[in-house]
Protein backbone atom coordinates (compact mmCIF):
# COMPACT_ATOMS: atom_id res chain seq x y z
CA UNK A 1 0.00 0.00 0.00
CA UNK A 2 0.83 3.39 -0.93
CA UNK A 3 2.96 5.62 1.83
CA UNK A 4 2.47 8.71 3.21
CA UNK A 5 4.92 10.85 4.31
CA UNK A 6 5.56 10.66 8.39
CA UNK A 7 5.31 14.16 9.43
CA UNK A 8 1.93 13.97 8.33
CA UNK A 9 0.71 12.40 11.52
CA UNK A 10 2.04 15.19 13.59
CA UNK A 11 -0.98 17.09 11.48
CA UNK A 12 -3.29 14.45 12.05
CA UNK A 13 -2.82 14.35 15.74
CA UNK A 14 -3.15 18.32 16.10
CA UNK A 15 -6.81 18.26 13.64
CA UNK A 16 -8.05 15.52 16.44
CA UNK A 17 -6.97 17.07 19.55
CA UNK A 18 -8.66 20.75 18.24
CA UNK A 19 -11.81 19.08 17.16
CA UNK A 20 -12.57 16.93 20.38
CA UNK A 21 -11.69 20.28 22.62
CA UNK A 22 -13.97 22.00 19.77
CA UNK A 23 -16.69 19.30 20.65
CA UNK A 24 -16.16 19.18 24.21
CA UNK A 25 -16.29 23.01 24.37
CA UNK A 26 -19.87 22.63 22.73
CA UNK A 27 -21.29 20.24 25.13
CA UNK A 28 -20.04 22.03 28.54
CA UNK A 29 -22.19 24.31 29.21
CA UNK A 30 -24.83 21.47 29.02
CA UNK A 31 -26.98 20.23 32.27
CA UNK A 32 -27.26 16.39 32.26
CA UNK A 33 -30.80 16.83 32.21
CA UNK A 34 -30.45 18.83 29.14
CA UNK A 35 -27.33 16.83 27.29
CA UNK A 36 -29.82 13.11 27.31
CA UNK A 37 -32.88 14.97 25.93
CA UNK A 38 -33.77 14.31 22.35
CA UNK A 39 -36.38 17.59 21.13
CA UNK A 40 -36.97 15.66 17.80
CA UNK A 41 -36.93 12.29 15.55
CA UNK A 42 -34.87 13.90 13.05
CA UNK A 43 -32.04 14.84 15.71
CA UNK A 44 -30.10 13.28 18.69
CA UNK A 45 -29.34 14.21 22.47
CA UNK A 46 -26.33 16.00 22.47
CA UNK A 47 -24.66 13.15 24.37
CA UNK A 48 -25.14 10.80 22.16
CA UNK A 49 -23.46 12.69 19.64
CA UNK A 50 -20.69 12.91 22.02
CA UNK A 51 -20.55 9.01 22.34
CA UNK A 52 -21.42 8.35 18.51
CA UNK A 53 -18.53 10.34 17.29
CA UNK A 54 -16.05 8.58 19.76
CA UNK A 55 -17.54 5.01 18.41
CA UNK A 56 -16.69 5.84 14.84
CA UNK A 57 -13.58 6.05 16.14
CA UNK A 58 -13.55 3.05 18.16
CA UNK A 59 -14.19 1.54 14.81
CA UNK A 60 -11.07 2.82 12.82
CA UNK A 61 -9.15 1.43 15.69
CA UNK A 62 -10.79 -1.97 15.33
CA UNK A 63 -10.62 -1.53 11.14
CA UNK A 64 -6.72 -1.55 12.09
CA UNK A 65 -6.72 -4.19 14.31
CA UNK A 66 -6.54 -2.84 17.89
CA UNK A 67 -9.25 -3.31 20.73
CA UNK A 68 -10.95 -0.74 22.67
CA UNK A 69 -12.05 -1.33 25.93
CA UNK A 70 -13.44 -4.54 25.72
CA UNK A 71 -17.03 -3.29 26.24
CA UNK A 72 -15.76 -2.47 29.95
CA UNK A 73 -17.03 1.54 29.39
CA UNK A 74 -20.07 1.28 27.60
CA UNK A 75 -22.51 -0.81 25.65
CA UNK A 76 -21.73 0.24 22.12
CA UNK A 77 -24.69 -1.43 20.82
CA UNK A 78 -26.53 1.88 21.43
CA UNK A 79 -24.28 4.34 18.85
CA UNK A 80 -24.54 2.60 15.68
CA UNK A 81 -26.14 5.59 13.80
CA UNK A 82 -26.67 3.28 10.08
CA UNK A 83 -23.83 1.05 9.16
CA UNK A 84 -25.53 -2.19 8.45
CA UNK A 85 -22.07 -3.73 8.56
CA UNK A 86 -21.53 -3.08 12.36
CA UNK A 87 -24.86 -4.94 13.04
CA UNK A 88 -27.40 -3.43 15.97
CA UNK A 89 -28.65 -0.29 14.88
CA UNK A 90 -31.11 1.07 17.75
CA UNK A 91 -33.27 3.67 15.38
CA UNK A 92 -32.41 7.63 15.44
CA UNK A 93 -35.95 8.02 16.84
CA UNK A 94 -35.45 5.79 19.70
CA UNK A 95 -32.15 8.01 20.49
CA UNK A 96 -33.37 9.58 23.23
CA UNK A 97 -35.18 6.86 24.84
CA UNK A 98 -32.03 5.00 25.94
CA UNK A 99 -30.17 7.24 27.33
CA UNK A 100 -26.98 5.11 27.36
CA UNK A 101 -24.36 5.67 27.77
CA UNK A 102 -24.32 7.69 30.71
CA UNK A 103 -22.79 11.42 30.73
CA UNK A 104 -19.91 9.79 32.82
CA UNK A 105 -19.71 6.62 31.05
CA UNK A 106 -19.63 8.92 27.43
CA UNK A 107 -16.79 11.14 29.12
CA UNK A 108 -14.57 8.05 29.98
CA UNK A 109 -15.23 6.49 27.15
CA UNK A 110 -13.81 9.56 25.02
CA UNK A 111 -10.64 9.49 27.77
CA UNK A 112 -10.12 6.20 26.80
CA UNK A 113 -10.53 6.37 23.03
CA UNK A 114 -8.19 9.56 22.58
CA UNK A 115 -5.96 7.98 24.38
CA UNK A 116 -5.67 4.56 22.71
CA UNK A 117 -5.45 6.65 18.77
CA UNK A 118 -2.83 8.89 20.40
CA UNK A 119 -0.68 6.04 21.15
CA UNK A 120 -1.75 4.16 17.88
CA UNK A 121 -0.25 7.53 16.12
CA UNK A 122 2.47 7.57 18.38
CA UNK A 123 3.79 4.27 16.90
CA UNK A 124 2.95 4.59 13.50
CA UNK A 125 5.02 7.74 13.83
CA UNK A 126 7.81 5.76 14.81
CA UNK A 127 7.41 2.62 12.18
CA UNK A 128 7.32 5.44 9.69
CA UNK A 129 4.29 3.43 8.78
CA UNK A 130 1.66 6.30 7.73
CA UNK A 131 -0.77 4.73 4.94
CA UNK A 132 -2.95 6.77 2.38
CA UNK A 133 -5.77 4.56 3.98
CA UNK A 134 -5.42 4.98 7.42
CA UNK A 135 -4.47 9.02 6.42
CA UNK A 136 -7.65 9.00 4.72
CA UNK A 137 -10.00 7.52 7.43
CA UNK A 138 -8.33 9.00 10.36
CA UNK A 139 -9.15 12.35 8.77
CA UNK A 140 -12.71 11.02 7.72
CA UNK A 141 -13.32 10.30 11.56
CA UNK A 142 -12.56 13.87 12.00
CA UNK A 143 -14.34 15.39 9.76
CA UNK A 144 -17.08 13.11 10.60
CA UNK A 145 -17.28 14.70 14.67
CA UNK A 146 -17.02 18.11 12.58
CA UNK A 147 -20.37 17.06 11.16
CA UNK A 148 -21.88 15.74 14.70
CA UNK A 149 -20.79 19.40 15.71
CA UNK A 150 -23.28 21.08 13.35
CA UNK A 151 -25.79 18.95 14.24
CA UNK A 152 -25.74 19.11 17.54
CA UNK A 153 -26.15 22.67 17.36
CA UNK A 154 -29.12 22.44 15.52
CA UNK A 155 -30.44 19.97 18.35
CA UNK A 156 -29.57 22.57 20.66
CA UNK A 157 -31.36 25.36 19.29
CA UNK A 158 -34.86 23.19 18.30
CA UNK A 159 -34.76 21.87 21.86
CA UNK A 160 -34.21 25.21 23.83
CA UNK A 161 -37.09 26.71 21.51
CA UNK A 162 -39.54 24.57 23.39
CA UNK A 163 -38.86 27.21 26.63
CA UNK A 164 -40.62 30.31 26.41
CA UNK A 165 -38.60 32.24 28.94
CA UNK A 166 -35.77 34.04 27.23
CA UNK A 167 -33.09 32.98 29.71
CA UNK A 168 -34.01 29.66 29.69
CA UNK A 169 -31.33 28.92 26.32
CA UNK A 170 -27.97 27.69 25.98
CA UNK A 171 -25.30 29.40 26.52
CA UNK A 172 -22.13 28.66 24.38
CA UNK A 173 -19.09 29.13 26.21
CA UNK A 174 -17.54 31.77 23.14
CA UNK A 175 -20.14 34.21 22.22
CA UNK A 176 -18.97 37.48 19.87
CA UNK A 177 -20.33 40.30 18.61
CA UNK A 178 -21.82 40.80 15.56
CA UNK A 179 -19.72 42.05 13.17
CA UNK A 180 -20.32 45.43 11.46
CA UNK A 181 -21.74 45.86 8.00
CA UNK A 182 -19.14 47.76 6.02
CA UNK A 183 -21.69 48.72 3.46
CA UNK A 184 -25.00 47.90 1.38
CA UNK A 185 -24.85 45.14 -0.83
CA UNK A 186 -25.47 47.18 -4.21
CA UNK A 187 -26.75 45.04 -7.22
CA UNK A 188 -29.94 42.50 -7.35
CA UNK A 189 -28.25 39.30 -10.11
CA UNK A 190 -24.46 38.72 -11.81
CA UNK A 191 -24.04 37.56 -15.19
CA UNK A 192 -22.00 34.19 -15.28
CA UNK A 193 -21.14 32.65 -18.49
CA UNK A 194 -21.87 29.45 -19.71
CA UNK A 195 -19.84 26.85 -21.33
CA UNK A 196 -18.28 23.81 -20.24
CA UNK A 197 -17.09 23.76 -16.53
CA UNK A 198 -15.30 21.32 -14.38
CA UNK A 199 -17.70 19.95 -11.21
CA UNK A 200 -16.15 18.77 -8.33
CA UNK A 201 -12.98 18.93 -5.88
CA UNK A 202 -9.96 19.40 -7.64
CA UNK A 203 -7.49 21.32 -4.89
CA UNK A 204 -5.11 19.58 -1.89
CA UNK A 205 -6.33 18.51 1.70
CA UNK A 206 -9.05 16.73 2.30
CA UNK A 207 -12.25 16.03 0.07
CA UNK A 208 -15.24 14.04 0.52
CA UNK A 209 -15.50 11.26 -2.20
CA UNK A 210 -18.76 12.22 -3.11
CA UNK A 211 -17.19 15.50 -4.39
CA UNK A 212 -14.88 13.35 -6.76
CA UNK A 213 -14.28 12.85 -9.40
CA UNK A 214 -14.32 16.15 -11.04
CA UNK A 215 -15.44 16.35 -14.45
CA UNK A 216 -17.28 18.06 -17.28
CA UNK A 217 -20.65 19.72 -17.26
CA UNK A 218 -22.20 22.43 -19.72
CA UNK A 219 -24.11 25.34 -18.63
CA UNK A 220 -25.89 27.59 -20.32
CA UNK A 221 -25.43 31.16 -19.18
CA UNK A 222 -27.33 32.30 -16.22
CA UNK A 223 -27.97 35.09 -13.75
CA UNK A 224 -27.49 34.52 -9.79
CA UNK A 225 -28.23 36.70 -6.96
CA UNK A 226 -25.66 38.14 -5.42
CA UNK A 227 -26.54 37.65 -1.97
CA UNK A 228 -28.66 35.11 -0.41
CA UNK A 229 -32.74 35.84 0.14
CA UNK A 230 -32.86 38.21 3.32
CA UNK A 231 -35.86 37.78 6.06
CA UNK A 232 -37.04 41.05 5.13
CA UNK A 233 -37.27 39.76 1.39
CA UNK A 234 -39.25 36.54 2.97
CA UNK A 235 -41.68 38.46 5.14
CA UNK A 236 -42.71 40.18 1.88
CA UNK A 237 -43.43 37.00 -0.11
CA UNK A 238 -45.43 35.85 2.99
CA UNK A 239 -47.03 38.84 3.44
CA UNK A 240 -48.24 38.76 -0.37
CA UNK A 241 -49.88 35.18 0.70
CA UNK A 242 -47.44 32.88 -0.45
CA UNK A 243 -47.98 30.49 1.71
CA UNK A 244 -51.63 30.47 0.34
CA UNK A 245 -51.38 30.60 -3.33
CA UNK A 246 -51.01 26.68 -4.96
CA UNK A 247 -49.53 28.42 -7.84
CA UNK A 248 -46.32 28.90 -6.49
CA UNK A 249 -45.49 24.96 -4.72
CA UNK A 250 -44.28 22.12 -6.11
CA UNK A 251 -47.25 19.75 -5.22
CA UNK A 252 -45.50 17.67 -2.55
CA UNK A 253 -44.69 20.65 -0.64
CA UNK A 254 -48.53 22.15 -1.00
CA UNK A 255 -49.45 19.03 0.80
CA UNK A 256 -46.78 19.09 3.36
CA UNK A 257 -47.45 22.96 4.13
CA UNK A 258 -51.17 22.26 4.13
CA UNK A 259 -50.71 18.90 6.27
CA UNK A 260 -48.35 20.80 8.47
CA UNK A 261 -49.88 23.90 8.73
CA UNK A 262 -46.60 25.74 8.32
CA UNK A 263 -46.91 29.80 7.42
CA UNK A 264 -43.31 31.04 8.07
CA UNK A 265 -40.04 29.68 8.59
CA UNK A 266 -39.39 27.48 11.54
CA UNK A 267 -39.25 29.15 15.21
CA UNK A 268 -40.83 32.36 13.71
CA UNK A 269 -43.78 33.70 15.88
CA UNK A 270 -46.06 36.59 14.72
CA UNK A 271 -46.82 38.76 18.05
CA UNK A 272 -49.06 41.76 17.38
CA UNK A 273 -48.21 41.41 13.31
CA UNK A 274 -44.28 41.52 14.36
CA UNK A 275 -42.47 38.34 13.44
CA UNK A 276 -40.30 37.35 16.54
CA UNK A 277 -37.72 34.25 17.20
CA UNK A 278 -35.42 32.39 19.58
CA UNK A 279 -31.87 31.71 19.01
CA UNK A 280 -29.13 31.57 20.80
CA UNK A 281 -29.29 35.36 21.34
CA UNK A 282 -32.67 35.03 23.27
CA UNK A 283 -36.10 36.14 21.48
CA UNK A 284 -35.85 39.15 19.31
CA UNK A 285 -37.46 40.54 16.41
CA UNK A 286 -36.47 39.20 12.84
CA UNK A 287 -33.80 40.62 11.72
CA UNK A 288 -34.79 41.89 8.44
CA UNK A 289 -31.03 41.67 6.62
CA UNK A 290 -30.07 38.52 7.86
CA UNK A 291 -30.54 36.01 5.06
CA UNK A 292 -33.61 33.59 5.69
CA UNK A 293 -33.11 30.65 7.86
CA UNK A 294 -34.77 27.16 8.53
CA UNK A 295 -36.47 26.67 5.56
CA UNK A 296 -37.29 23.48 3.11
CA UNK A 297 -36.30 23.42 -0.42
CA UNK A 298 -40.36 23.34 -0.60
CA UNK A 299 -40.21 27.04 0.78
CA UNK A 300 -37.29 27.94 -1.23
CA UNK A 301 -38.62 27.28 -4.69
CA UNK A 302 -42.03 28.59 -3.78
CA UNK A 303 -40.18 31.79 -2.99
CA UNK A 304 -37.93 31.70 -6.35
CA UNK A 305 -41.36 31.10 -8.58
CA UNK A 306 -43.02 33.85 -6.90
CA UNK A 307 -40.12 36.09 -7.70
CA UNK A 308 -40.12 34.48 -11.41
CA UNK A 309 -36.81 33.40 -10.58
CA UNK A 310 -35.50 29.76 -9.64
CA UNK A 311 -32.97 27.60 -7.33
CA UNK A 312 -29.94 27.49 -9.02
CA UNK A 313 -28.12 23.94 -9.59
CA UNK A 314 -25.42 23.25 -7.57
CA UNK A 315 -22.66 23.39 -10.89
CA UNK A 316 -24.38 26.85 -11.57
CA UNK A 317 -23.66 27.43 -7.70
CA UNK A 318 -20.44 26.08 -7.66
CA UNK A 319 -19.10 27.91 -10.62
CA UNK A 320 -20.62 31.42 -9.42
CA UNK A 321 -18.12 30.62 -6.25
CA UNK A 322 -15.37 28.68 -7.52
CA UNK A 323 -14.21 30.22 -10.84
CA UNK A 324 -12.17 32.40 -11.09
CA UNK A 325 -11.96 34.01 -14.42
CA UNK A 326 -9.00 36.14 -14.88
CA UNK A 327 -6.48 32.91 -13.35
CA UNK A 328 -8.78 31.17 -15.80
CA UNK A 329 -8.71 28.50 -12.87
CA UNK A 330 -11.09 27.23 -9.39
CA UNK A 331 -10.42 27.95 -6.21
CA UNK A 332 -10.96 26.13 -3.42
CA UNK A 333 -12.66 28.93 -1.45
CA UNK A 334 -14.74 32.41 -3.63
CA UNK A 335 -11.96 34.52 -2.22
CA UNK A 336 -8.92 31.79 -2.86
CA UNK A 337 -7.24 28.95 -2.04
CA UNK A 338 -7.08 30.56 2.05
CA UNK A 339 -8.83 29.22 4.91
CA UNK A 340 -11.79 31.54 5.78
CA UNK A 341 -10.76 34.13 8.21
CA UNK A 342 -13.10 36.27 10.48
CA UNK A 343 -12.88 38.64 7.18
CA UNK A 344 -14.07 35.99 4.81
CA UNK A 345 -16.96 34.38 6.29
CA UNK A 346 -19.28 33.65 9.71
CA UNK A 347 -18.48 30.13 10.27
CA UNK A 348 -18.41 28.53 13.48
CA UNK A 349 -15.21 29.59 14.66
CA UNK A 350 -16.39 33.26 14.46
CA UNK A 351 -18.87 32.21 17.68
CA UNK A 352 -21.40 34.95 16.65
CA UNK A 353 -23.82 31.50 16.70
CA UNK A 354 -26.23 33.54 14.31
CA UNK A 355 -26.37 34.47 10.56
CA UNK A 356 -24.85 37.88 9.63
CA UNK A 357 -26.01 40.59 7.85
CA UNK A 358 -26.03 40.67 4.32
CA UNK A 359 -22.68 42.92 3.05
CA UNK A 360 -21.09 42.46 6.33
CA UNK A 361 -17.93 40.11 4.99
CA UNK A 362 -16.97 41.88 1.25
CA UNK A 363 -13.61 39.90 1.57
CA UNK A 364 -15.36 37.01 0.94
CA UNK A 365 -17.16 37.52 -2.59
CA UNK A 366 -16.50 35.41 -5.18
CA UNK A 367 -14.70 36.92 -8.46
CA UNK A 368 -18.31 37.65 -10.29
CA UNK A 369 -19.21 39.17 -6.85
CA UNK A 370 -21.60 36.62 -4.94
CA UNK A 371 -21.42 37.32 -1.30
CA UNK A 372 -21.65 35.16 1.30
CA UNK A 373 -21.24 32.11 -0.47
CA UNK A 374 -19.45 30.04 2.58
CA UNK A 375 -21.05 30.51 5.85
CA UNK A 376 -23.98 32.02 7.06
CA UNK A 377 -26.79 29.59 5.91
CA UNK A 378 -26.90 26.33 3.96
CA UNK A 379 -27.62 27.10 0.33
CA UNK A 380 -30.48 24.76 -1.34
CA UNK A 381 -30.06 23.75 -4.86
CA UNK A 382 -32.22 21.97 -7.16
CA UNK A 383 -30.00 19.25 -8.02
CA UNK A 384 -30.73 15.88 -7.01
CA UNK A 385 -28.24 13.94 -4.50
CA UNK A 386 -26.42 12.02 -6.63
CA UNK A 387 -23.36 10.14 -7.16
CA UNK A 388 -21.06 11.81 -9.74
CA UNK A 389 -19.78 9.43 -12.93
CA UNK A 390 -17.14 7.15 -12.02
CA UNK A 391 -17.69 7.29 -8.29
CA UNK A 392 -15.96 5.48 -6.35
CA UNK A 393 -16.55 5.00 -2.59
CA UNK A 394 -13.65 5.61 -0.11
CA UNK A 395 -15.34 4.40 2.83
CA UNK A 396 -18.84 1.97 2.46
CA UNK A 397 -22.30 3.61 4.09
CA UNK A 398 -20.65 7.02 4.40
CA UNK A 399 -22.31 8.83 1.18
CA UNK A 400 -22.61 6.26 -1.09
CA UNK A 401 -26.41 4.62 -0.02
CA UNK A 402 -27.95 8.28 0.32
CA UNK A 403 -28.02 9.17 -3.21
CA UNK A 404 -32.16 9.15 -3.48
CA UNK A 405 -34.68 11.84 -2.98
CA UNK A 406 -32.39 14.36 -1.34
CA UNK A 407 -31.43 17.56 -2.80
CA UNK A 408 -27.95 19.41 -2.30
CA UNK A 409 -27.04 22.16 -0.35
CA UNK A 410 -23.94 24.22 -0.93
CA UNK A 411 -21.54 26.68 1.33
CA UNK A 412 -21.61 25.69 5.03
CA UNK A 413 -23.65 27.85 7.48
CA UNK A 414 -22.78 29.62 10.93
CA UNK A 415 -22.03 26.47 12.41
CA UNK A 416 -20.21 25.02 10.01
CA UNK A 417 -16.03 24.22 10.97
CA UNK A 418 -13.97 26.63 8.73
CA UNK A 419 -11.95 23.48 8.45
CA UNK A 420 -14.67 21.44 7.05
CA UNK A 421 -16.34 23.72 4.23
CA UNK A 422 -14.79 24.40 0.52
CA UNK A 423 -16.88 25.32 -2.79
CA UNK A 424 -16.70 21.89 -3.40
CA UNK A 425 -18.59 20.36 -0.23
CA UNK A 426 -21.95 18.60 -0.44
CA UNK A 427 -24.54 18.51 1.58
CA UNK A 428 -27.91 16.84 1.32
CA UNK A 429 -31.24 16.94 2.83
CA UNK A 430 -34.62 15.94 2.04
CA UNK A 431 -36.85 18.85 0.51
CA UNK A 432 -39.53 19.57 3.47
CA UNK A 433 -36.23 19.29 6.56
CA UNK A 434 -35.95 23.02 7.68
CA UNK A 435 -34.02 22.30 11.42
CA UNK A 436 -30.63 23.13 9.60
CA UNK A 437 -29.65 26.59 9.33
CA UNK A 438 -30.50 26.09 5.21
CA UNK A 439 -31.53 29.62 3.19
CA UNK A 440 -31.02 29.70 -0.86
CA UNK A 441 -30.31 31.99 -3.12
CA UNK A 442 -32.40 32.49 -6.63
CA UNK A 443 -30.96 32.19 -9.75
CA UNK A 444 -32.68 32.96 -13.89
CA UNK A 445 -32.19 31.80 -16.71
CA UNK A 446 -31.28 34.44 -20.28
CA UNK A 447 -32.88 34.49 -22.28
Amino acid sequence: MKQVESYETDGLRKEFLHVRQTTMELFEPLSIEDAVMQSDPFGSPPNWHLAHVTWFFHKILEEYGLKANDGKVVNSDYLNSYYQRYKRILPKSERGKFPRPTVNQTLEYRKDIEKRLLKMLERIDKEDALTEKFAYDFMLANQHEMQHQELMIYDLQHYFNRYQDPTDNYSPKYMKEFRKRNKVVEGDMVTIPGGIYYLGFNGSGFSYDNELPEHKVYLQPYQIDIYPVTNADYMTFISSGGYGDYRFWLADGWDFISQNNWKAPLYWENIDGQWYKKDFHGIAKVPPEQPVTNVSYYEADAYARWMGKRIPTEAEWEKASSWNEELQKKTKYPWGDELPTEDHANVLESWIWSASDIGTYPMGKSYYGCHQMIGDVWEWTSSEYVLYPRFKSRFQEYTDKWSINQKVLRGGSFATSKNQIRNSYRNYFKPHERILFSGFRCAKDLM
